[in-house]
C-alpha cells in the first residue's frame, strides 16, 4: 500500500468529534443573492473549515439549476486554492459521464500542480441533472450509455492520472497535462504525484465497484439515507486491500444545519425542504426565504415529502446537531462526516460551520 496516498485519505479527528468532519458546498444561491454572494460564501466557509480543522472541502456538480451555482466543480476549486493553504479540496463529485476522462484528467492535474498534495477527484456517474440537460452536456440522447461505460470510463481515467496505457494501446502517445509524463520527460521535476480516486454514490453500485477495486467512496446519505447502511455494507463486503488502501474507508455525506435558535433552524431547513419540494416536481428555482416557506400552503402531499426530508437532516441547536451526527456514526459506522448546510443565507451556513466546530470543540484560530 501506499502509505502517502492512504494517509491523504484518511482524516485526522480533532476536539471531540468521533471520527474526522469535513465540508460539501453545493454553492446554494437564495432569493434576492446573485452566484457572486454564493461563491464569495463558499470561500469565507472554506477558510472557516481549514481555521478550525475540518479536513476536507468538497464541490458538487450540478447542471441547470438556478439555486445551485456549482457547475463547474474545477473552476471553483481552483479559486478556493487561490484563498486556502492546507485544507483539502475537491469534487463531490465530478460527474463523469459528462466529460472526456482526459478533460477531467487534465483539468485535476492542474489542480494538484496548483495545491500539490491536496487535491481529491471525487467521481459519480450520475448526470447531475434532468434528463434533457445530460443529453445537451454529453451530446447524445443515449443518456444510459454513460452510465453503463462507467467502469470503462473510470479505468480509462485512471490510465491518464498514471499515465500508464499500455504499449500498443491507442492512447499509449497520450498524455495528461500537467501530468507524470512530465516527470520522466528530459529534464523533468514535475512531482508525479496525482490526486486520490473517489467513487460517491446513493446506491449499491459504486459501493461494489470501489469495494472491488480497493478506493475510498463517499456515499450521498443527504438525499439517499434509506440506502446509507446497505450500501456501506455492501462496500466493506466488497473491499479488496490495493495499492490505494488496506482497509476500507467510507464517508457520508450529511445535511446538517445547527442555529443559535432551534426554532430558526426549523424555519431554516423548512426553506432548504421547499427548494426541494419544487425541484422535485420540475420547478427550480432560488433557494426561498424563511419567510417564503412559512407562507407557502403546502399539498398533502408536498408535507408528506417535506417531513420525509426533514427527517434525515440533523438540525437544531450546536448541541442537538453534535449529538444527532454522534448518533448517525455510530448508527453507520462512517470514517467520516462530510456536512452539507442547506439554508437561504450564506451567514447562516456559515454560523452552522463556526456552531459545529465550537460543539466538538475543534482548534480554534491562533
Amino acid at each position: 500500500m501506499a502509505a502517502d496516498a492512504a494517509e491523504e485519505i484518511r482524516g485526522t479527528t480533532h476536539g471531540t468529534a468521533p471520527v474526522p468532519l469535513s465540508v460539501l458546498d453545493l454553492v446554494t444561491v437564495g432569493a434576492g443573492r446573485t452566484a457572486t454572494d454564493a461563491l464569495r460564501t463558499s470561500v469565507d466557509i472554506a477558510r472557516l473549515a481549514e481555521s478550525r480543522g475540518f479536513h476536507r472541502y468538497w464541490v458538487a456538480e450540478h447542471h441547470s439549476m438556478p439555486g445551485v451555482a456549482s457547475s463547474s466543480p474545477a473552476v471553483i476549486l481552483a479559486h478556493l486554492a487561490a484563498h486556502t493553504d492546507r485544507i483539502r479540496l475537491g469534487s463531490g463529485g465530478v460527474m463523469l459521464p459528462n466529460h472526456a476522462p482526459l478533460v477531467i484528467a487534465e483539468q485535476f492535474g492542474t489542480l494538484e500542480a496548483m495545491a500539490p498534495g491536496r487535491v481529491d477527484l471525487g467521481l459519480g456517474r450520475a448526470p447531475g441533472t434532468d434528463g434533457a440537460t445530460a443529453a445537451a452536456l454529453r451530446r447524445t440522447e443515449r443518456l444510459n450509455e454513460g452510465a453503463d461505460d462507467f467502469p470503462q470510463q473510470l479505468a480509462e481515467l485512471i490510465r491518464f492520472l498514471d499515465d500508464d496505457f499500455p504499449d500498443g494501446h491507442p492512447y499509449r502517445r497520450i498524455h495528461a497535462v500537467p501530468g507524470p509524463v512530465q516527470a520522466t520527460s528530459p529534464g523533468g521535476v514535475q512531482s508525479a504525484h496525482r490526486p486520490p480516486v473517489w467513487l460517491l454514490g446513493s446506491s449499491g453500485f459504486s459501493a461494489r465497484l470501489a469495494g472491488t477495486l480497493g478506493l475510498p467512496f463517499a456515499f450521498a446519505h443527504h438525499f439517499s439515507a434509506q440506502n446509507t447502511v446497505p450500501a456501506l455494507d455492501l462496500y466493506r463486503e466488497s473491499f479488496r486491500p490495493s495499492a490505494v488502501l488496506d482497509a476500507p474507508y467510507a464517508l457520508i455525506g450529511v445535511s446538517a444545519l445547527a442555529t443559535d435558535d432551534e426554532k430558526e433552524a426549523r424555519r431554516q431547513v423548512l426553506a432548504a425542504a421547499l427548494n426541494m419540494v419544487r425541484l422535485r416536481t420540475g420547478r427550480p428555482g432560488l433557494v426561498p426565504t424563511p419567510e417564503e416557506a412559512e407562507a407557502y400552503d403546502f399539498s398533502p402531499m408536498e408535507e408528506e415529502f417535506v417531513a420525509s426530508w426533514n427527517s434525515n437532516v440533523v438540525h437544531g441547536t450546536a448541541d442537538e446537531v453534535r449529538s444527532g451526527l454522534d448518533d448517525l456514526q455510530k448508527r453507520t459506522g462512517a470514517d467520516e462526516l462530510m456536512l452539507t448546510a442547506n439554508a437561504h443565507g450564506g451567514d447562516v451556513r456559515l454560523r452552522s460551520y463556526e456552531l459545529i466546530a465550537d460543539a466538538y470543540g475543534l482548534p480554534t484560530p491562533a
